[in-house]
């Protein structure tokens, strides 16, 4: 594994800071969800913005240089690729991000005040999204085992979000070792479940502690499963940067709208994240302001157990234990048995220093 001390804990992307004591930073995959329409990509940004993404995120990829349509005519596909009703290829030509909407959209991104962001998928994407200056790259689950595209995106010294669905922890490794070799220092690791939608019960949240551990980075999930159960459960955890795609509608027609959020869903995800951050507080055990009152009532302290006269000698009967706790605590039952008390004391009144001879 590589050397746990070589990644940033905290990394600027923006105006953002990004680490484990930082708001976590929401990105919307809008992905495909603009159906090739330049004014529903803006509304979907405008969306992403409204619902409280830091990120509206595209992806860049020409369908000749990401799929083969000959070679994925002889699959028989058995997953989400197999429900399109025609060839993949196909597909990914009617869903192409055109690269001529870049700097239009980044423009826009700007103008309201979300970060524009895109994923990759070719050499001259790379070069693209470098010249417009993007703040960070994202490398999508694909290919992490392309290990001279990763290096390439790498030498650029921007951020990089590297997310790991389809991958064992040896190739992860791989991919970290090759960021690492190149000097860059700003990474962070999304666990992910290659599947649209994925299953709950797969989204092994618990491999951000392993990433955390292994390669000491800034992690988090990029995640499509129902719902924000899993999202919730990754900040719990400590991962800092969440992915989620979006849409207008789920019943639009195209490869990623079934599996993407709404945005008054999205706009739920980040308040419900925000109130978890909020309640996950500090590690500093203490006693909180709204527990000024209850740290009295809801303790116990030493009571007589019946009157008693001044003079009297304490035994272990004459004392009760009982809320609230305005006597002394009952640790120091042991040392005031055998004293005089000072004065009458009536049943069930708390017993004081004062009240000792």
């Amino acid at each position: 594994m590589v050397a746990a001390k070589q990644f940033s804990q905290v990394i600027k992307i923006g105006e953002r800071l990004v680490g484990r004591e930082y708001p976590t930073y929401f990105i919307a995959d809008i992905g495909a969800n603009f159906d090739g329409n330049l004014e529903k990509a803006k509304k979907l940004i405008l969306a992403a913005k409204e619902a409280g993404a830091d990120v509206a995120k595209f992806q860049s990829f020409l369908a000749d240089k990401i799929v083969s349509g000959p070679s994925f005519a002889k699959m028989r596909l058995k997953g989400v690729h197999g429900t399109w009703g025609k060839p993949v290829n196909e597909v990914f030509k009617d869903v192409e991000f055109p690269r001529q909407w870049h700097k239009k959209l980044m423009k826009y991104c700007r103008s309201i005040g979300v970060t524009f962001a895109s994923a990759p998928y070719d050499f001259e994407a790379v070069d693209l999204l470098d010249e417009i200056g993007v703040d960070f790259f994202k490398i999508g689950s694909g290919d992490i085992t392309w290990l001279e595209m990763i290096e390439y995106i790498a030498r650029k010294q921007k951020p990089i979000i590297l997310s790991t669905g389809d991958s064992t922890l040896a190739e992860v490794d791989e991919a970290v070792r090759i960021i690492e070799s190149t000097g860059n220092r700003d990474l962070i690791l999304l666990q992910c479940i290659t599947n649209y939608p994925s299953k709950i019960e797969s989204a092994n949240i618990n491999v951000l502690k392993t990433y955390q551990t292994a390669f000491n980075v800034i992690t988090g999930y990029s995640d499509h499963s129902p719902g924000d159960v899993v999202v919730l459960g990754s900040v719990a955890l400590g991962g800092r940067v969440i992915e989620k795609h979006l849409t207008l509608n789920k019943q639009d027609r195209g490869p990623d709208h079934p599996h993407s959020m709404e945005p008054q869903e999205f706009k739920q995800m980040v308040e419900r994240v925000r109130a978890l951050e909020r309640a996950m507080g500090t590690t500093r055990k203490y006693v909180v302001e709204e527990e000024q009152e209850t740290v009295v009532v809801q303790r116990r302290s030493l009571h007589m157990a019946r009157n008693i006269k001044k003079g009297e000698i304490l035994t272990e009967n004459d004392l009760i234990v009982l809320r609230p706790a305005v006597g002394l605590s009952p640790k120091h039952k042991k040392i005031i048995i055998g004293r005089a008390v000072a004065t009458n004391i009536n049943k069930h009144e708390a017993v004081n220093w004062g009240c000792l001879a």
